[in-house]
């Protein structure tokens, strides 16, 4: 008899769990931070980053944290990876490109956030290709854009792409991370937003699952928001996420 195959143990919730600090100002993002003394990982979007610059990101990064810039970059590809090359520079774990941007924008980004990276004696961040956004139901997604590929078709083009170009992975919704998974094996990281704890409202969010639905399907890393920013006790919330995953 063969023996069993060894299982791989099982990682942290912590670290599977980025809590997007969408707030207008720096101060109120860290106080979200220092709120949850488990936090691992935190997502500074657009509206954070516009509001404070790069000095956010180096603040969290002082304070322990793991940062994942959210700033889509979609550009031609010089600009691109000149976006990248700084933004690695700072420090970021994850950082989000946009996968419709093709090929060679993609392949010019990994370069540059590479080349970033190196120059500031950092470990190379790990770019993420944004697929098709978790507010898109499928409806608008074809009628407005005027695709006619379904989103899931669509979304697995977009991956396919991004990992031809050596992009190291993609966000998407949890809807689609199965699908992705079979196709794109670890260590290919697959970040999903719109994961609502079950009871939570949808919000904008068209595209949701629950934290554990989207870990079973293979997700890496999970962006969860207003569930645990907007609590009365976000530590608490985050605790109970954490415990879900468990």
């Amino acid at each position: 008899m063969l023996p069993a195959p060894a299982t791989t143990p099982a990682r942290d919730p912590a670290e599977q769990i980025i809590l997007a600090l969408d707030r207008p100002d720096a101060a109120a993002a860290l106080a979200l931070a220092r709120a949850i003394p488990a936090l691992r990982w935190v997502k500074v979007g657009l509206e954070l980053f516009s509001a404070t610059g790069p000095a956010v990101v180096a603040e969290l990064r002082e304070r322990g944290l793991q940062v994942f810039l959210d700033l889509k970059f979609h550009d031609i590809p010089t600009t691109m990876a000149g976006a990248c090359r700084s933004a690695a520079r700072l420090g970021a774990g994850l950082i989000t490109v946009h996968g419709c941007a093709g090929g060679e924008a993609l392949a010019a980004a990994q370069a540059g956030a590479l080349e970033g990276a190196a120059a500031a004696g950092l470990e190379a961040p790990t770019l993420l290709a944004v697929t098709v956004l978790t507010s898109w139901p499928a409806e608008r997604f074809a009628h407005e854009l005027a695709i006619a590929e379904p989103i899931p078709a669509y979304v697995n083009r977009l991956a396919a792409l991004a990992a031809s170009a050596g992009i190291g992975g993609c966000v998407c919704s949890p809807l689609e991370v199965a699908a992705l998974r079979q196709g794109h094996p670890q260590p290919f990281a697959l970040v999903t937003p719109g994961i609502r704890p079950a009871g939570s409202a949808t919000g904008d969010q068209a595209r949701v699952m629950t934290p554990v639905q989207a870990i079973a399907a293979g997700a890496s890393q999970l962006v969860i928001g207003r569930p645990i920013s907007a609590a009365a006790d976000p530590a608490g919330a985050f605790a109970a996420c954490c415990r879900e995953l468990r």
